[in-house]
C-alpha cells in the first residue's frame, strides 16, 4: 500500500471510527508509520489540542507533529537543541506551505454546532504527508 493511501485510511479511521481530533490523529498516524508506541498520557495530552480546544489558535496538525518530533527525536538520540531546531523548521515550513499555523485560518469553516464533523480530513492527509517528508529530512540530516 502506498504511504498516501495508508495515511488516508488511518485519518479516516481515526476521525470517523474513533472520533479523534486532528492532533491525536496526527500523533497516532505518525506513530503507526514510524512504529513508535505512544504512552497513553501523550495521547491524553493531545485531547484538547485541536486549535486549543476549538478556540481557533495553533492548529492541532502542527501541535501533533511538534509533539511527535520530540518523541521521535528523543528515541533516535537527537539532543534537545536539535529537537527544538527541527520543530522550528517544521513550523516555519508549514506556515510557508499552508499560509498559517492557526486553526481558524486553516479550517474549512469554523467551530459552529452546525458544522459537519471532521472538516479537516483532506487537509490532515496533506499535512501528514508534509510532516512525513520533514521527518525523512530530519533522519537524513542525522546521517551526515
Amino acid at each position: 500500500m502506498q504511504l498516501e493511501d495508508y495515511i488516508k485510511e488511518q485519518v479516516h479511521k481515526f476521525y470517523w471510527e474513533d472520533d479523534y481530533n486532528c492532533a491525536t490523529t496526527t500523533l497516532k498516524t505518525l506513530s503507526n508509520i514510524y512504529k513508535i508506541e505512544l504512552d497513553p498520557q501523550v495521547v491524553n495530552a493531545a485531547k484538547g489540542m485541536h486549535g486549543a480546544g476549538k478556540y481557533g489558535a495553533q492548529c492541532g496538525l502542527v501541535e501533533g507533529v511538534l509533539m511527535f518530533i520530540g518523541i521521535y527525536g528523543t528515541q533516535y538520540g537527537f539532543n534537545h537543541a536539535n529537537i527544538v531546531r527541527n520543530c522550528y523548521q517544521f513550523a516555519e515550513k508549514f506556515e510557508l506551505n499552508f499560509n498559517s499555523l492557526k486553526c481558524s485560518d486553516l479550517r474549512a469553516g469554523s467551530f459552529k454546532k452546525t458544522d459537519a464533523p471532521h472538516l479537516c480530513e483532506k487537509l490532515t492527509c496533506e499535512a501528514l504527508m508534509f510532516a512525513h517528508n520533514h521527518i525523512v529530512e530530519i533522519s537524513i540530516d542525522l546521517l551526515y
